[in-house]
């Protein structure tokens, strides 16, 4: 291991959307040096608005991971999330704003992200994976293709199709270095949570990232999803979450796999059930095939009917997989 004793583990993490922020929020609490590689894949909503209108990266991931780094007070945190509810800005977010006025008094997208990471005097860093303008790609079993972050997930919901793979166009985008650097430099990298196929994927599927993690020799672990995702995911086990992961990267990226076990309310996997999502099975036999560890423990919070990981639980069972399991390996 690289890490010495006692001091802050190096944890480079890997996804998007809510899923990672959330994480990130609890793991500021026992590391300063984080490093959070973000997708720049993302076309709908706001930051699709900004990225038309603009000709930038979409900003959204990478804003929800400055602010759940950042070091502010209330009033800047309510005002970084705040969205306009009238004209031509409504549905629009702040923080979305003022990065997109960072980008253009930059020359990259990365600098306008290290200049607001500065300004919120975030923990740790920021990095989008690529400064190149990418979109996501999806190609179904039935032969489909689907061109748009934003479309995939329409576009499968109802239907039984299943996602075979999924490409950026342009194809081959390079990662920035720094996050090569960063991944490399790593004693713990995280995979997820997040969307399984728009959230972590794009980052894996980035020229260099996949190759960077299979060949670290950093304590590497895969968070997995408390629920299935409607349009993306409906009916996979943990073991299908694993396997596209290692397919459509190209590589086994990771040796541990951490899943919610504490149980979900039954009025709120009915309600799931209603939108096309339910409790993702795990079964251990079939991932321990796959030759990854499992990890089970209660990273569960239920709140205003919504099921999402626990920031403060997920970053100390994180924590407690890396002190426990970092000289252990699994092979097949």
């Amino acid at each position: 291991m690289k890490n010495r004793a006692g001091s802050d583990p190096k944890i480079t993490v890997i996804g998007g959307g809510t899923g990672l922020s959330t994480m990130l929020r609890g793991l500021k609490r026992y590391s300063e040096d984080i490093t959070a590689v973000v997708t720049v894949a993302d076309d709908g909503g706001g930051s699709g608005m900004l990225r038309q209108d603009l000709g930038m990266p979409p900003p959204g991931d990478v804003r929800n991971c400055i602010q759940a780094l950042a070091n502010t007070e209330p009033t800047m945190e309510r005002l970084l999330a705040y969205r306009f509810t009238e004209g031509v800005l409504r549905g629009q977010s702040f923080g979305n704003l003022f990065l997109a006025a960072l980008n253009g008094m930059s020359e990259t997208f990365d600098e306008a992200v290290r200049k607001m990471s500065d300004v919120l005097a975030i923990t740790g860093r920021v990095l989008p994976v690529t400064n190149e303008s990418v979109y996501l790609a999806a190609d179904f079993d039935d032969g489909t293709e689907v061109l748009g972050e934003s479309l995939i997930a329409e576009f499968k919901k109802g239907t039984d199709k299943r996602i075979e793979r999924v490409r950026l166009v342009p194809e081959h985008p390079k990662a920035l270095p720094q996050v090569i650097e960063a991944i490399a430099e790593a004693d713990m990298i995280v995979l997820g949570p997040g969307s399984l196929y728009t959230s972590i994927m794009p980052n894996l599927i980035t020229d260099g990232v996949a190759e960077a993690v299979a060949g670290s020799d950093a304590f590497r672990i895969y968070v997995l999803n408390i629920m299935t995702q409607d349009g993306e995911t409906e009916g996979y086990t943990a073991s299908d979450h694993i396997e596209a992961v290692f397919s459509n990267s190209g590589a086994r990226l990771f040796d541990w796999c951490l899943a919610n076990s504490a149980p979900i309310p039954a009025e709120l996997t009915a309600r799931y059930g209603r939108e096309g999502a339910e409790p993702v099975r795990v079964d251990a036999g079939e991932v321990e095939r796959l030759g990854v560890g499992l990890i089970s423990a209660p990273v569960a919070a239920c709140a205003s009917g919504y099921v999402r990981h626990d920031p403060d639980a997920l970053a100390r069972e994180l924590l407690r997989a890396y002190r426990e399991k970092s000289h252990t390996r699994v092979y097949l």
